[in-house]
């Protein structure tokens, strides 16, 4: 069988993040992509102009459905929006024998804010608690933790303050330092250090998205944590470098690349 993953996230009628660019990424890398959507957003190259959040009993009753009749080898979560949203999700989660991929979605590429600060508590209790792997950005790790990192040498510190929540591994994302692209992976005694160029190319909306359903696509063929998110940087390393002008703001990153290369 094909491996399937589950995206529980919201749509991103630009095409360059959320759902859609979690499944492009999973067909991308041969795995069986599905989706329970959270929120729909209207948004663009420009931003979010406005986004709407699925009722509880919705996004519960797509992933029942999903899950009990297909199942699932990995579940990657986006954005969640609200408080009742990810208490919902986690406690889905916790029932699923897959791992589960969190990026803890907290503003958009442009800054749009796509959590709500009263969900960040259940966020940090309920939802990190159950992740295999949790992938957040240095903005992600100042809003849940209070870290700010401003050096590679303070990837540590963050990857502690995550960890204290519960996940297995977590994964800091450091691209928003300046030099080469350097992530650290760890479980807090195992270290992996990821490093890439950094590409003259502001084109790269929905870079999170695309790395957390990567490392998912991974874990569902039954990769390693270490091995499944290396395979992952590597793919959005080069999604990134060929990422394209779409409209009049940021372009996506180039989920095909590799079949145009």
């Amino acid at each position: 069988m094909i491996p399937t993953v589950l995206s529980v996230a919201g749509s991103d009628s630009g095409g360059g993040a959320g759902i859609q660019a979690d499944l492009k990424t999973m067909l991308a890398l041969g795995v069986h992509g599905m989706s329970v959507v959270t929120a729909v957003t209207a948004q663009n190259s420009l931003g979010v102009q406005g986004a709407w959040e699925l009722p509880v009993e919705a996004v519960r009753a797509q992933y029942r459905s999903v899950v009990d009749d297909i199942g699932v080898r990995a579940v990657k979560t986006g954005m969640l929006a609200s408080a009742e949203l990810v208490e919902a999700v986690a406690e889905l989660l916790a029932g699923t024998d897959a791992p589960t991929v969190v990026d803890p979605v907290g503003v958009s590429k442009h800054g749009d804010s796509l959590l709500a600060v009263s969900a960040l508590e259940s966020v940090r209790t309920a939802l990190l608690p159950v992740a295999t792997v949790a992938t957040p950005n240095l903005d992600e790790v100042a809003q849940l933790t209070g870290v700010h990192v401003e050096s590679e040498d303070q990837l540590r510190d963050a990857a502690a303050a995550v960890l204290a929540y519960g996940p297995r591994w977590v994964l800091i994302k450091g691209g928003h330092l300046s030099g080469d692209a350097v992530d650290l992976l760890t479980d807090g005694s195992e270290e992996h250090w990821l490093r890439a160029p950094r590409f003259d190319n502001r084109h790269t909306h929905g870079t999170g998205c695309t790395l957390a359903s990567a490392i998912a696509a991974g874990l569902a063929k039954g990769r390693s944590v270490p091995e499944a998110v290396t395979e992952a940087k590597e793919y959005v390393t080069g999604a990134i470098a060929a990422g394209f002008a779409l409209g009049a703001g940021i372009g996506p990153v180039d989920h095909g690349w590799r079949f145009r290369d």
